[in-house]
């Protein structure tokens, strides 16, 4: 089911240029995107997503986890197709990603008591620290390490279709799904690389405010953030139940 949080759309320097020079934002240019505007957003998008994830926690079924799962990737394509809806579509996803993510984490909670929370836990901490690392200027987003982390994902979520669509036909990947060694080794892989699409995140507010973005990029941005920590908490919580049954 990750695999659909697993393609976090991502900003560019060309994309944001056009942006920056289209007509309509040339017409008022006082409305140009701020970080502190970009955080609260995201932290609009969170209350959404916690509002809604807290509600079907409490009655999980598998009617809401597809709603959630389907209103939630479409709603992203919206948004990256045609930002300027960013301001509708963000909170569309929030709201319907709270209803997949909440059914997902009652299916986990009943397989190992406090998977949640330590899966919450888990992923804010990595929220923290890669913020820090990023601030602190110990890794620096450049255009190699920007690649290489999209080819990264780019293959991951190749393997994520892969794997999905084996499963229709009783199929399924050993190295995503085990929970031996290999197994293990490859979520804290997939782990690595979602808190690597942090930095991109990170850098994407910067580059969005430099480049005096539309102020609907606020949106935009507080999206892309939220898409990855949707995937950075259901991996987590997919390794801690792989931990859970060794």
């Amino acid at each position: 089911m990750s695999f659909f949080e697993s393609k976090n759309p991502i900003l560019n320097e060309e994309k944001l240029r056009s942006l920056s020079s289209s007509q309509d934002y040339m017409n008022d240019r006082a409305e140009v995107m701020t970080i502190s505007g970009a955080i609260n957003k995201t932290l609009i998008l969170f209350s959404i997503l916690l509002v809604t994830s807290g509600l079907s926690f409490m009655m999980p079924t598998m009617f809401l986890l597809i709603v959630g799962v389907v209103g939630g990737l479409i709603a992203v394509l919206v948004a990256t197709f045609k930002p300027h809806t960013s301001p509708i579509a963000a909170p569309v996803y929030a709201a319907f990603e709270g209803l997949a993510l909440g059914t997902i984490s009652a299916m986990y909670a009943g397989l190992m008591d406090g998977i949640v929370m330590q899966a919450v836990g888990l992923t804010l901490g990595t929220l923290i620290s890669m913020l820090l690392l990023y601030k602190s200027g110990l890794i620096t987003v450049t255009q190699k390490f920007r690649a290489g982390v999209m080819m990264a994902t780019g293959a991951i979520f190749f393997v994520y279709l892969i794997s999905f669509v084996g499963s229709f036909f009783g199929w399924n990947m050993p190295m995503l799904h085990s929970n031996g060694m290999l197994g293990i080794g490859v979520s804290l892989a997939i782990i690595a690389v979602a808190a690597m699409n942090l930095l991109l995140d990170f850098d994407n507010f910067d580059k969005a405010a430099e480049s005096n973005a539309p102020k609907y990029m606020e949106w935009f941005c507080g999206l892309s953030l939220m898409v990855t920590l949707v995937w950075l908490y259901l991996e987590f919580l997919r390794l801690l139940a792989k931990l859970n049954r060794e």
